[in-house]
Parts: structure tokens; sequence; C-alpha cells
């Protein structure tokens, strides 16, 4: 099962943030919008890299072993 498949929490910061209106923003509150979330992308890549590489290491320890 995926964790696309499983059901979100109704307090998820995702799903929240998908649902706020963007037609309020100016232009410029837009602009730093997608700045903090461009941001937040490399953050959360970077992140997933590193545990790949933890995993990757791992498994050839044990594969040594």
């Amino acid at each position: 099962m995926d964790d696309d498949d499983l059901p979100r929490r109704r307090d998820d910061i995702l799903a929240a943030l998908i649902k706020q209106p963007l037609d309020p923003l100016s232009v410029d509150e837009l602009d730093d919008r997608v700045a903090v979330l461009e941001g937040e992308i490399e953050r959360v890549k970077a992140h997933k890299a590193a545990a790949g590489s933890f995993k990757a290491s791992a498994e050839a320890l044990f594969r040594k072993g």
C-alpha cells in the first residue's frame, strides 16, 4: 500500500496548505510563497537523499557481514 492511499490526518499541514485560497494574495505575496515552498522542497530533497545514503550504507554493511 502506498502512502498516497492512506487517509490524511485532518490536521495535516499539507492538506491545509493546498486548501488555502490564493485569490486574496498579491503578486509579491505569491512570489514569497513560491520562494518559501521551493526552499522547503530543497530541504525535503536533501533529507531524502541523506536518508537514502544512510539506508544504502546500512544495507552494504549488512551484506558484508
